[in-house]
């Protein structure tokens, strides 16, 4: 004896998919997209103007980057300069910039986190059931 899969009724399907009864107005969501993606635009654009720094060796070396990730400038104090010693300058230039990375991650992440949740939430989606 053959099993079948019991058949989905669409009506059943529209309450447990859309829980107020009936489809999503579409028009309203198309506005909402709009209108997340034209924040989305506002923040990166406020992104890219912004800038972190990073430091290493207690400030011998600094290094600056816009919250896109793009480096800016890097400052070492002349007594980071030791021509006998050129791996530990290097060392602290490389710790410098990824000490401005992370500050520009965590930048992104406290300009564009709220935006994110617009999505739907920790789970993302689009705040739809399912999704």
């Amino acid at each position: 004896m053959a099993v079948t899969a019991p058949s989905v009724v669409p009506a059943a399907y529209a309450r447990v998919m859309f829980p107020g009864g009936g489809q999503p107005d579409l028009s309203q969501l198309m506005q909402q997209a709009q209108q997340m993606q034209q924040a989305m635009v506002a923040a990166q654009e406020e992104l890219a103007s912004r800038e972190v720094t990073g430091t290493a060796g207690g400030g011998l070396v600094s290094a600056t980057m816009t919250g896109g990730g793009e480096l800016t400038a890097l400052t070492i104090a002349p007594s980071a300069v030791d021509p006998d010693d050129l791996e530990t300058l290097q060392d602290l230039v490389v710790a410098a910039v990824r000490d401005a990375k992370r500050a520009a991650d965590q930048l992104v992440a406290d300009t564009m986190g709220p935006l994110a949740g617009g999505l739907g939430g920790a789970g993302g989606g689009l705040g739809l059931p399912g999704l």
